[in-house]
């Protein structure tokens, strides 16, 4: 997109967001009309491990005048930690992409099933067959799908309520799960024609030294950006990984990580604009054409 950087960083462009086709509640189509209607310019899907809402997501923008990018968010396993991969602009008919985003879904059946175990010496019985009623993709199954059925049985406040409880590590319906590598992901994303972006780095709670390894590794193998301004971000971790983004020399993107109108701390196109200084990552990305 051929735009000066002072006008790039505040364009609307919104390159974080799921659907039915992982753990968002709303349908492809759905989302790219609240994107529209909330002054989004520039708009990516990027589902957990999976692009087959792509398709869809990409006609549908296009018959609304959406700029649109592909999408997708790879789980990786990094210093004991789940850690993921925003892929931005990439061909979504790679086979390699293709193939790993199959390798990496591989296993989140059983680990479900381990997880409703655990829950259930809890007192939480039938977690799985529970979950199940909330997710469009059963090869998907995740804890956001757990959490919306302890929700609605009671057990808790909200979801973000069930994750302090029961769901975040430590806690009694934890199970841990191997991911993808780190160097893998960057790899399928960049072999793809696409830019590897590290989300919403604040989340993962490492230390410093854990950090700055991510981001030494991650730059290492090809990665170009870090998500700076996100839903789950304060205003001082804005900062934060815009001065990050510019001490390894990557490019800052943005996103909402919308998943649901009542769950979702933000919505789709309502943050604020990047840092000034920062190199926008949509100045390299291409929308999709017909």
């Amino acid at each position: 997109m051929n735009t000066s950087t002072a006008a790039a960083v505040e364009l609307n462009a919104d390159l974080h967001c799921h659907s039915t086709a992982s753990d968002g509640t709303l349908a492809q189509e759905v989302l790219v009309k609240r994107a529209k209607d909330n002054g989004v310019q520039l708009w990516a899907l990027t589902d957990h491990d999976e692009i087959a809402g792509l398709d869809l997501a990409h006609q549908t923008a296009q018959d609304l005048g959406l700029p649109f990018v592909n999408g997708v968010e790879i789980s990786v396993s990094f210093a004991g930690v789940t850690v993921h991969i925003v892929g931005l602009g990439f061909d979504r008919r790679n086979p390699d992409l293709v193939a790993g985003l199959a390798a990496t879904r591989g296993g989140r059946a059983q680990r479900a099933r381990d997880m409703a175990a655990e829950l259930a010496k809890v007192g939480i019985h039938n977690a799985y067959e529970g979950a199940l009623k909330y997710v469009g993709n059963p090869d998907l199954i995740s804890r956001t799908h757990f959490a919306r059925h302890i929700v609605d049985i009671g057990m808790a406040r909200d979801t973000h309520d069930v994750f302090r409880k029961y769901l975040a590590d430590n806690k009694p319906g934890f199970v841990p799960h191997k991911w993808a590598g780190l160097g893998n992901a960057v790899k399928w994303i960049t072999g793809a024609g696409g830019v590897a972006v590290i989300a919403h780095p604040a989340r993962y709670g490492l230390s410093p030294t854990a950090e700055y390894a991510l981001f030494s590794e991650f730059k290492t193998h090809g990665g170009l950006a870090v998500e700076v301004v996100t839903g789950s971000h304060s205003e001082a971790e804005y900062i934060k990984y815009a001065d990050t983004a510019r001490e390894f020399g990557l490019m800052a993107s943005r996103g909402s990580d919308f998943h649901s109108p009542t769950e979702s701390r933000i919505d789709l196109g309502t943050l604020p604009n990047l840092p000034k200084g920062s190199t926008p990552v949509w100045s390299v990305l291409k929308p999709l054409s017909a």
